[in-house]
């Protein structure tokens, strides 16, 4: 059996380092991609950065540089509007499955998600703001007990991260959205699957309005 080229753990974190400087504003919309200054910049061989970059080009985030290579894309509010409107179908499943699935371990488990949210709020970091984000409702397609919910999210993800970076860098006070993460856990803990699934629709519809909001204000400025 032939080896494998790159591990795919490496592969997902030299994915995930770019997609972090992208949402951190690091690389801008237009920024050409080197692979040789990322590889080198991450310590690993050229084979793993080709592969992360090809995902990213297939998820939207990178596109065709003139001449040669990549560059970041820019934002699509169209294409975050659908985005959005497909993660709230999505994610009201999983709510509405943890609850009648896994009350008691959402119960046992749960606070501390919510914990960490407000901490990375009240330290205005960005980056751990976004990672308690995901972690909660990693936390939830787990307790939802569908296999296919995580996979399914996983390319929204990759985008959501971008959209909720390029917010965050110019919020001068974050949005504090973890009062209605805890509103969702109780819903889920009560084993309440109609009122959580509700919940978390209304929560991922509310999230796109303002975050396409606030990105079309920053393109009028920018105009």
């Amino acid at each position: 059996m032939k080896l494998l080229a790159a591990q795919p753990k490496l592969v997902e974190l030299v994915q995930d380092a770019i997609l972090a400087e992208i949402a951190s504003g690091k690389l801008r919309p237009g920024a050409r991609i080197i692979q040789e200054q990322i590889a080198q910049g991450l310590g690993v061989s050229r084979q793993p950065v080709q592969q992360a970059l090809l995902v990213l080009r297939n998820l939207g985030v990178l596109r065709e540089a003139p001449g040669r290579g990549l560059q970041v894309a820019p934002l699509d509010l169209d294409h975050i509007r659908n985005m959005y409107d497909m993660r709230a179908v999505i994610e009201g499943l999983a709510f509405r499955k943890a609850a009648e699935r896994n009350a008691r371990r959402a119960a046992e488990e749960g606070a501390s998600y919510i914990d960490d949210g407000r901490a990375a709020v009240a330290a205005s970091d960005m980056a751990r703001m976004i990672e308690a984000d995901m972690a909660f409702h990693s936390f939830i397609y787990e307790l939802s007990g569908n296999p296919l919910v995580a996979p399914t999210m996983e390319s929204h993800w990759t985008n959501t991260q971008r959209v909720m970076g390029e917010v965050l860098m110019r919020d001068e006070r974050p949005r504090d959205i973890w009062d209605q993460h805890e509103e969702l856990l109780q819903a889920v803990v009560a084993g309440d699957g109609k009122k959580a699934e509700r919940l978390a629709r209304q929560h991922i519809e509310q999230a796109a309005d303002f975050m396409i909001d606030r990105l079309k204000r920053e393109a009028a400025r920018a105009n």
